[in-house]
């Protein structure tokens, strides 16, 4: 299976509309049209070609790229019922949310810099001919209480891989939420044709340490005294699993 790429899209303005989505984000029609400058008629058609190709597609009047990662699963426990599913534009603001509340304290640094990212950013999903990013969510009544987000650098010898960072938020663990949607983002991984996930933790956050191992990654390396936290320096722990 090929490593995920951007989409081949040889005219010059339907890769500038693609280029723009994906730029912006959900965005209506006619805001693209008019940033763009393109006329009704041929932006019209310049849609339907990338509506057909499965590039773009538009989701409650607005377009967005186009990023199938499977359908919506659902689970219950005796605890809880929850759903998992990949992340929508309209769900950054509760996502960013649920991410700062997880990390609390600060211990998961990679996990404070996504949400920073993509605060600044106002978009979630990113296919570029740099990046690609994607994220599931695990959702309560509609509420995000955890995510899983992978991040994939188109550079040659990077491409196999992919940075991972996962939380849920504290009311929520201990209910096989991580777990499962470590599981949605190794599934989707693997689907890519990547061959290795990667994380990298504050030695203090020992919690998480203990699930990634649970769960097949192994410690590649310790950088140590790399963060300073509350004054104090911290290890960090570089962990790693392959497909």
């Amino acid at each position: 299976m090929e490593v995920l790429e951007q989409p081949e899209i040889s005219h010059d303005d339907r890769r500038d509309l693609y280029e723009y989505v994906e730029r912006e984000g959900a965005t209506k029609p006619d805001s693209v049209r008019r940033a763009l400058g393109m006329e009704p008629r041929q932006f019209g058609h310049h849609v339907a070609i990338l509506k057909r190709d499965s590039v773009i597609e538009e989701v409650e009047g607005k377009l967005r790229v186009a990023f199938d990662a499977g359908e919506q699963e659902e689970y219950e426990t005796k605890d809880v019922s929850y759903t998992i599913r990949q992340a929508r534009e309209e769900d950054l603001t509760g996502l960013v949310g649920a991410i700062r509340e997880a990390i609390g304290s600060g211990e998961y640094v990679k996990a404070e810099t996504v949400a920073d990212i993509v605060d600044s950013e106002g978009v979630l999903i990113r296919h570029n001919e740099i990046e690609s990013r994607m994220f599931f969510v695990a959702c309560v009544e509609g509420d995000v209480v955890g995510w899983v987000h992978l991040k994939h650098v188109d550079l040659e010898k990077l491409k196999h891989t992919a940075e991972l960072t996962l939380g849920v938020l504290e009311a929520y663990r201990g209910m096989g939420i991580g777990s499962q949607l470590l599981d949605r983002g190794v599934s989707w991984a693997d689907e890519q044709g990547l061959e290795k996930i990667y994380n990298a933790i504050p030695a203090s956050n020992e919690s998480a340490i203990a699930f990634l191992d649970d769960h097949g990654f192994e410690t590649e390396a310790v950088r140590e005294d790399h963060y300073k936290l509350n004054g104090h320096y911290i290890d960090e722990v570089m962990m790693a699993r392959g497909l």
